[in-house]
């Protein structure tokens, strides 16, 4: 049995990292093929939290991406686009720079994908105004957005899943992971103009064009927003507040998502439009899989083959997973490392003690994950998604295009993140 689930588990990954077959399909075929053989069963799918779908990760999503759906409706992240190119009074270096910024911080809140989709359609009106080439801000943006979603729990897929395996909090992921990413945020800002080089000069007349905009128009439900303002604060408070409430945040999403459909009176074309079903069918036929590792005992045997790599250092061992997640998320998509990845270091945080410092373990697989997902085109599902847009717009990025900037970023990201992991973890711990 062991042999067999690791034959479909391979199978089923190069499937997803060649995109010969779309990932879900190949998520699914695989879930099916474990069951058929008998290596899972109904209870080990469904109801176990070693082997089973991990239900917080897929409705946490879900509600979020209701939340979104409502959200979209409103006008309000056109209206934060045409803003900041005023504020920037037609510059395009200060539009590259607020755009990023603004993605990247959105990306914390809603997740990376979604604010991709958002974001991409108002960058390219805006370039379209000021008459600069659109790819190098799609590029910047969706580079922001990779490590801005790593600085909380929802922002990023790769994160819900380590938060869910971990058993950690909303709160947990602020504390620890916002610090770095404000540091790379800065640093970020700071090479965008050499990143980018050539891609800024602007004609007068066109810069006079976009203060013409009136960003109040882009509001499309004053209302609805005002609506969807007091039930997202309801919903982030129901997230910092999980120490006291006791609610997961995917109760809090779902029950977030179902009080804003009720005030908005939308119909359901409108909301259930932003849930990327096939996003959640993935993340269910991929757990089936990884279900069928840990059950036949391959993730356990692979994380004692770590500790005994690390020498039980736990210093070493966040170095090691660090640096290993941003090349192999690179690679592959990050969501389906992480998947395959976390009850791997769960393990190996178990045969360390359990201590504070083996906790680090999770704070590295979440950086190198995130970060890494910038390393090549397809290394997060925000890219796959932003070169999509671009191609659909007649602007297509290539994938070598995309992978000369992401190498410089994901190095640059990476080598900040390993001195903070060893400054506050270990040297100063």
């Amino acid at each position: 049995m062991t042999v067999l689930a690791i034959g479909v588990f391979a199978v089923a990954y190069l499937l997803i990292a060649s995109e010969r077959v779309h990932k879900t399909t190949a998520a699914l075929a695989g879930a099916g093929v474990v069951i058929a053989l008998g290596i899972m069963s109904s209870d080990d799918v469904f109801f176990s939290h070693e082997t089973g779908i991990d239900w917080n990760v897929v409705f946490l999503l879900l509600g979020m991406m209701i939340i979104v759906g409502v959200l979209r409706q409103t006008g309000v992240f056109e209206y934060t686009a045409i803003w900041a190119a005023k504020r920037a009074k037609g510059s395009a270096l200060r539009v590259m720079i607020l755009l990023t910024l603004i993605t990247a911080t959105a990306s914390g809140f809603l997740d990376n994908v979604t604010t991709v989709l958002l974001i991409a359609p108002v960058t390219m009106l805006v370039c379209e105004r000021l008459d600069v080439p659109p790819v190098p801000f799609l590029i910047a943006e969706v580079l922001a957005s990779n490590f801005g979603g790593a600085s909380t729990l929802i922002g990023d897929p790769p994160n819900i899943i380590i938060g869910s395996r971990a058993g950690l909090s909303f709160n947990d992921f602020v504390v620890n992971m916002t610090p770095i990413v404000l540091i790379e945020l800065a640093v970020f800002t700071l090479i965008l103009p050499r990143l980018f080089r050539g891609s800024f000069t602007v004609d007068p007349a066109r810069a006079a064009d976009i203060m013409q905009l009136d960003e109040r128009e882009a509001i499309r439900d004053p209302k609805l927003l005002i609506k969807c303002g007091i039930v997202l604060a309801a919903v982030f408070a129901g997230f910092f507040g999980h120490p006291i409430f006791g609610l997961e945040p995917a109760l809090v999403a779902l029950l977030g998502a179902g009080v804003l459909v009720l005030v908005s009176g939308l119909p359901q074309r409108d909301y259930l439009a932003a849930v990327e079903w096939e996003t959640l069918l993935f993340f269910a036929g991929l757990f089936v899989m990884i279900g069928a590792l840990v059950k036949t005992g391959v993730i356990e045997r692979l994380a004692k083959s770590a500790t005994e790599l690390t020498g039980g250092n736990a210093l070493v061992a966040t170095m090691l997973i660090l640096v290993v997640s941003a090349l192999l998320s690179g690679i592959i998509d990050n969501i389906p490392y992480v998947a395959t990845m976390s009850p791997l270091v769960a393990e190996l945080v178990d045969s360390l003690g359990h201590d504070a410092q083996s906790q680090t373990l999770w704070w590295a697989l979440a950086l190198g994950a995130d970060f890494g997902g910038n390393l090549t085109a397809v290394g997060a599902s925000a890219n796959v998604v932003m070169l999509g847009i671009a191609r659909r717009s007649d602007h297509p990025i290539s994938f070598w295009e995309f992978t000369r900037k992401g190498i410089v970023v994901t190095a640059i990201t990476v080598a900040v993140a390993a001195p903070y992991l060893w400054l506050r973890y270990f040297a100063f711990a």
